[in-house]
């Protein structure tokens, strides 16, 4: 007997908005049922290329399994609650909402309704988390560097928001332990948010991690170096390629018999595609939420200790007459 088509809905016709509906339009275990959008001209655009049509919110909801929110950031938790409180589950976009008070409301009304809730940190489905998280054991320090040319896109909230909280839930899922203390500096160029900045993370587990995240440079940049007791991992997410050197691998380096350095790579697959299916896969089949609530709420803490320690770093900076 075939499994009826998961009926979902998608809040928000934006640019990763219309990839959702794409995403879900393609998908063997679901049916697009709708897309709202407060600009209705956009959702209709949307609609159309995806094969449904655009419906107010209350409509929406009233017809779906579950919602996509892939709404502005500051709508996340509104759209989120109301379709909980409605009996739908939700794949929500990072972040998971704008404060921990509401990112706890949602933590509580999931308890309580049973629903899967999943927030869309889509480089933990990327083929590169997973060749990385494979090879990391024990991490002690861990740098990495998101970089990229300035886009009008995703400038409603800071760059902490937009690009670095990526890597801080890569980090807070290879390191797995509470965050000790904060340090950051950065700055707004050209929007009225900060552009670039720059954070390091000292764990209680005495690990610490420096995120540098940019999106008015000239160019688009994305490694992660990752140092452990035994072993070194480079990644360049670019080019697909990862140096790792460790115990008893690959070709022996001259001078240090127990080591070898090996060059590997990994096959790029439809990330998206991944967080569909796994979101689809927990309701369905009951498996387990990978990037759950608690997730979520642990990359918002983490993004806003970046944005306090930076603010506090620029008053420093005021009142020593640098700024």
């Amino acid at each position: 007997m075939s499994v009826p088509a998961l009926r979902i809905g998608v809040a928000g016709a934006g640019h990763f908005g219309r990839y959702h509906a794409l995403k879900v339009a393609a998908s063997g275990r679901a049916r697009l049922v709708g897309v709202y959008d407060p600009d209705t001209e956009r959702a209709k655009t949307v609609g159309w290329e995806a094969g449904a049509p655009d419906m107010p919110l209350d409509a929406l909801l009233a017809g779906i399994d579950a919602l996509i929110v892939a709404a502005p950031a500051e709508a996340h938790h509104a759209l989120a609650v109301q379709a909980l409180r409605m009996g739908k589950h939700v794949l929500v976009e990072k972040p998971v909402a704008s404060t921990l008070a509401q990112a706890d409301e949602l933590a509580t009304l999931v308890r309580e309704t049973g629903l899967v809730l999943q927030v869309g940190h889509l480089e933990r489905f990327s083929a590169a988390y997973q060749a990385l998280a494979r090879r990391t054991q024990a991490a002690l320090y861990i740098d990495a560097v998101r970089i990229a040319p300035f886009k009008p896109r995703g400038t409603d909230v800071s760059v902490i928001l937009d690009l670095m909280i990526h890597d801080l839930d890569l980090v807070l899922a290879l390191v797995d332990s509470p965050i000790e203390s904060v340090e950051a500096v950065g700055a707004p160029i050209a929007s009225e948010f900060e552009d670039i900045a720059n954070a390091r993370l000292r764990f209680e587990n005495g690990a610490v991690a420096t995120i540098t995240a940019s999106r008015v440079s000239i160019r688009t940049e994305r490694r992660m170096r990752i140092f452990a007791r035994d072993s070194y991992l480079a990644a360049d997410f670019s080019t697909r390629k990862l140096t790792v050197i460790g115990k008893g691998i690959g070709q022996k380096l001259p001078g240090v018999a127990e080591f070898g350095i090996e060059e590997a790579s990994w096959d790029d697959h439809d990330s998206l595609a991944a967080e569909h299916a796994a979101f689809q896969a927990s309701i369905l089949d009951g498996e387990p939420v990978l990037v759950d609530v608690a997730a979520g709420r642990r990359a918002l803490s983490a993004a806003l200790d970046v944005a306090k320690a930076m603010a506090e770093s620029r008053g420093r900076m005021e009142r020593g007459g640098l700024l």
